[in-house]
């Protein structure tokens, strides 16, 4: 037969043990309410990130030469989300699954005449056009003089030996619905970083 063993009580935790504990159990349960705290707020923050990109200030990069001088491949702008835009502004529009960027050079209404020499006429005025460098006729299959329809402005490439605008039927003039954004700012690369005139 087997002695049995007495039961030696366990001594009762001091106040001091008592105090740590406690301690240790607020650290736990404040460190959890401030990591889902802090994780909540970033999320917040992200989303917000996200919508103000997307919304009010689309980020783009720019992809070939059509807009050289201005603007170069690889460059990465800012547009501000808005259908109000005026002649001389840089614009960024939806076609074919794309974005692309260009020039406005004439509203609705307005009459547009381009000469050989690659000089550009709105309502029988030229153009004062001092963000090319070079001018040329570039690839045009419209009839000159051609009117902006309704709804629609006419746009162009800086680059206008290599740029496929509204001087083509395959762009055509732009209309206000497939606008996302007038170019305003250069982000990248960092020593060009400025406002886009």
């Amino acid at each position: 037969m087997k002695k049995r063993q007495t039961d030696v009580p366990i001594p009762a935790p001091t106040l001091e043990q008592l105090e740590a504990e406690l301690k240790k159990e607020q650290y736990k349960r404040n460190y959890g309410r401030v990591l889902r705290s802090t994780i909540f707020s970033l999320l917040v923050v992200a989303a917000a990130a996200v919508l103000i990109a997307v919304l009010l200030l689309p980020v783009l990069q720019i992809n070939g030469t059509s807009m050289t001088e201005t603007l170069y491949d690889g460059d990465i702008v800012v547009a501000v989300s808005t259908k109000n835009f005026s002649t001389g502004d840089v614009i960024a529009f939806y076609y074919n699954n794309s974005i692309l960027v260009k020039r406005v050079i004439a509203a609705a209404g307005d009459w547009v005449d381009i000469d050989e020499e690659g000089n550009v006429y709105v309502n029988g005025e030229q153009l004062s056009e001092p963000y090319i460098s070079e001018k040329a006729f570039g690839d045009c299959n419209i009839n000159l003089p051609y009117q902006v329809p309704d709804g629609k402005c006419f746009v162009m490439g800086d680059h206008r030996a290599t740029s496929i605008d509204s001087r083509n039927t395959a762009v055509g003039c732009i209309s206000d619905s497939v606008v996302v954004g007038r170019i305003v700012l250069r982000v990248w690369p960092m020593e060009t970083m400025g406002l886009i005139n």
